[in-house]
């Protein structure tokens, strides 16, 4: 069995909610010994050619990537959330896409299908946030759409207003206004229109792409339930190595995707170096990985 540290398949920019513009984050997988890398902002495509170009530049083999935000495919149980110390779970499930035979540079038209499926679900984050925004409001605490907004390249999302609550003194930190008022359920939280599993896949795969869904340990659903509706949804692997799981998570998806013949990838999932987070260093199986990142 090979082992690698050299892929890193999620990772953010400014493009949706990262700290860093793309040319900073391909820098820092190159520093930290990442050789196949895949941005994989929120509901865009918008940093791909840039990533590809800092990635060849660095000779580093990047992989297009969307993190997608859909209905969750199963209801959460209460006593994994329990053994995992969480009270909820999200409220989305993240599904990876990834489109390893896309070149950027130079094939729009394979793409272009899946970028017009994607681009309601992008738009539709500007209506949702000018909701919450409203809501803050009603609270107590205004904020100016449009400085939330400017604070995205690409995807508007949560962490964009939680800075801006931050620099309107309304609370200390990101993680606070996500505590208090932003995380899901809470009084400024808003739900914004998401595509199933199921039709994410369907517009994946009719893209030439493949699925992985992402840090799974963040819905509270047990492993084998878990991978049988995956498998039966079509998604194609799952993400077994994420920061957020400890080995024996790890190696439980590891075996369950074994089992179903499915692949697996790994991601940082990194966001920012203000996130105490870095890219890489990352021990996966390469037999294991999805064999469109090996062929």
């Amino acid at each position: 069995m090979m082992w690698t540290q050299r892929f890193d398949l999620h990772s953010h920019s400014t493009n949706s909610d990262g700290q860093h513009e793309v040319p900073y984050v391909a820098e820092l997988m190159r520093q930290h010994g990442v050789k196949v890398w895949a941005l994989t902002d929120h509901d865009t495509t918008k940093g791909w050619k840039q990533a590809a170009k800092e990635a060849s530049s660095r000779g580093i083999q990047f992989v297009p990537g969307v993190e997608i935000t859909c209905t969750p495919a199963s209801p959460p149980h209460p006593e994994v959330l329990k053994a995992q110390g969480r009270e909820r779970a999200s409220s989305s499930w993240h599904l990876l896409a990834y489109f390893p035979k896309h070149d950027p540079a130079s094939n729009e038209e394979s793409i272009e299908s899946f970028k017009q499926w994607l681009m309601p679900r992008q738009l539709g984050r500007e209506p949702r946030m000018r909701l919450m925004c409203e809501r803050l409001e009603a609270l107590g605490m205004p904020v100016n759409i449009e400085d939330v907004l400017a604070r995205a390249d690409g995807s508007v999302g949560r962490p964009h207003l939680a800075e801006e609550m931050v620099k309107l003194g309304y609370v200390r930190s990101k993680q606070d206004a996500f505590e208090q008022w932003l995380g899901d359920g809470l009084p400024a939280f808003v739900a914004h229109e998401k595509p199933t599993v199921a039709e994410a896949v369907e517009a994946v795969k009719s893209a030439g792409g493949f699925t992985s869904l992402a840090h799974p340990v963040y819905y509270g659903v047990e492993v084998s339930l878990l991978m049988n509706t995956l498998q039966e949804l079509g998604v194609d692997a799952v993400e077994a190595v994420h920061r957020g799981h400890d080995d024996m998570y790890r190696h439980a998806l590891m075996e369950a995707a074994g089992e179903r013949n499915m692949g697996i990838t790994v991601g940082s999932d990194f966001h920012g170096l203000d996130y105490q987070q870095h890219p890489g260093s990352m021990p996966v199986m390469i037999g294991a990985l999805h064999p469109m990142l090996t062929e």
